[in-house]
């Protein structure tokens, strides 16, 4: 699998990718190393070079940086997180789905949660300049992609589609935003 190629169709036609993603083969592993292991660098690398070699203007104070330890520690910390997150989305999906009428596949699940991260990651670019970062906010087009997925690897009642890709997409908000409050209190951040 391409996973520049892969992402684009992702973003440019939902329905499409998700016809293609339902044929091929399962490899949770492969998915993981190939496709998470690449894109969750973005925000990585972005928040790690704006926060410590740009960083951030404050009024009255001047440009604030991070250390580069605290940084890169930070950036591992977020990477590794990235890989909890996805596994933890996708055992959501697979366990909600007898109460929205689909059917239980882990696998599917997985690949669910995997791609439905694709405009999270990428909106990660928007880490490098603090001005910019009120664009990360992209990212939930994700939300989107994972409604158009649910009814077919999931095979979740059009429906109920909804419902369920908003009960997902509130537990993966909560998520990312523990985790990015306990990177921050572990490793802190240049914005004050």
């Amino acid at each position: 699998m391409n996973s520049v190629r892969r992402a684009t169709a992702m973003l440019a036609d939902p329905s499409a990718a998700w016809i293609r993603i339902e044929k091929e083969p399962d490899d949770a592993f492969q998915l993981l190393i190939t496709y998470v292991g690449l894109l969750a660098l973005i925000p990585c690398v972005s928040g790690f070079v704006g926060d410590c070699v740009l960083g951030v203007v404050v009024p009255g104070v001047g440009t604030v940086r991070m250390p580069i330890v605290g940084g890169l520690l930070g950036a591992i910390f977020g990477y590794a997180a990235t890989f909890a997150q996805i596994l933890l989305v996708g055992l959501l999906i697979d366990a909600l789905a007898p109460l929205f009428g689909a059917r239980r596949n882990f696998s599917a699940a997985l690949r669910l949660a995997v791609f439905s991260f694709t405009p999270v990651w990428l909106a990660g670019i928007f880490l490098l300049l603090p001005g910019l970062r009120f664009l990360e906010l992209t990212g939930i087009y994700g939300a989107y992609i994972l409604a158009k997925g649910l009814p077919r690897l999931m095979r979740s009642p059009t429906q109920g589609s909804p419902t369920y890709a908003a009960f997902i997409v509130l537990f993966a908000g909560i998520l990312l935003t523990l985790t990015a409050g306990a990177q921050h209190t572990l490793f802190g951040a240049a914005r004050l």
